[in-house]
């Protein structure tokens, strides 16, 4: 009788629009052994829609409203089957974009272990916790969101994602 543990089943969840969050997620999930799983916005977001100097731009109008949530495409994944979802995004005006909270309150985190991490070359963890804590009533253990630098390498990123996995 084999006394090994069974392996925790993991899934990193991403929002990403320039690539940078997409690079940290993937290279999080091939580290841990995770499932990916990215959230994609049922309107995709334009470079138009991303100018912070506009206050008109979709982004700008969707983040002065942190009760927005824009619609998003529904994900095709089995939430059941993971006990660790790591749900990373990155930060915009302080917290992860609202489309980030459509999707977390679209699934069901009950008993779940929830470890957010946010992309960005200066902006700090900001309000991440609490906006999107507030979207994920039913995880077990809410872990403090990490921010991780666009330039992190593979192996700092194998040594944070392995304390959760």
């Amino acid at each position: 009788m084999s006394s090994a543990l069974p392996e925790i089943a993991k899934l990193v969840v991403y929002f990403s629009c320039t690539g940078t969050t997409k690079r940290i997620a993937e290279e999080i999930a091939a580290a841990v052994g995770a499932d990916l799983c990215r959230i994609e916005p049922a309107l995709p977001y334009t470079e138009v829609d991303l100018d912070w100097h506009d206050e008109h731009s979709r982004s700008s109008v969707e983040m002065r409203d942190l009760s927005s949530r824009p619609a998003i495409i529904p994900p095709e994944v089995d939430f059941r089957k993971y006990q660790v979802v790591f749900v990373g995004a990155p930060i915009w005006w302080g917290v992860p974009p609202t489309v980030v909270n459509t999707f977390l309150e679209g699934i069901d985190l009950s008993g779940k272990t929830v470890v957010p991490f946010v992309t960005s070359g200066s902006s700090p963890v900001g309000l991440t916790d609490k906006q999107l804590r507030a979207s994920c009533p039913g995880a077990a253990i809410w872990h403090p969101a990490t921010r991780i630098d666009a330039t992190a390498t593979r192996e700092q990123l194998r040594t944070w994602a392995a304390r959760y996995a």
